[in-house]
């Protein structure tokens, strides 16, 4: 059984942060390394899944979106580096459950679901707080989360 977590300082970080923070090529590399390093000296746990673990080496190993040099090898550094430096959540008999409650509560579909699989993951450790690039697309369990946007929206200032 999954160690509850009940602590108001444990964020769920999404595939995205972990893929921008390790492509320096990408526009939002400064700001998701920076987040991430905030976030761990701010004191907050920061939880992913096996499923984000998939997830990664799925994006990772797309051929735009990295170079097609880049090493498996890498990639493997990368997973084995996110296993110890953040904490694992298992799926489990009770994620799955959670899963198909959210399924008959909230409609959705296709891809969607594995934005939910990670809803009930969070649910099932006790995490509410999600740090994603790809906030529209969990809009749908805006009572259920708290989203953390990587980027905050600052409202462009009115021209005089």
């Amino acid at each position: 059984m999954p160690k509850m977590n009940n602590n108001d300082y444990a964020i769920f970080v999404d595939t995205n942060i972990l893929v921008y923070a390790n492509l320096e090529h990408s526009p939002f590399y400064p700001v998701a390394e920076q987040r991430l390093n905030h976030l761990s000296i701010q004191g907050h746990t920061l939880w992913i899944s096996r499923q984000i673990l998939r997830e990664y080496l799925a994006t990772m190993t797309r051929g735009n979106i990295v170079d097609r040099h880049l090493l498996v090898k890498t990639l493997l550094d990368d997973v084995h580096y996110f296993s110890e430096h953040f904490h694992l959540a298992e799926d489990s008999e009770a994620v799955t459950a959670n899963l198909l409650a959210l399924m008959e509560q909230i409609p959705m579909g296709g891809a969607q679901v594995h934005d939910a699989n990670l809803i009930a993951t969070m649910q099932v450790y006790g995490i509410s707080k999600l740090l994603t690039h790809n906030t529209k697309d969990f809009e749908r369990f805006a009572g259920l989360i708290t989203v953390l946007p990587l980027v905050e929206f600052v409202a462009p200032m009115p021209l005089s």
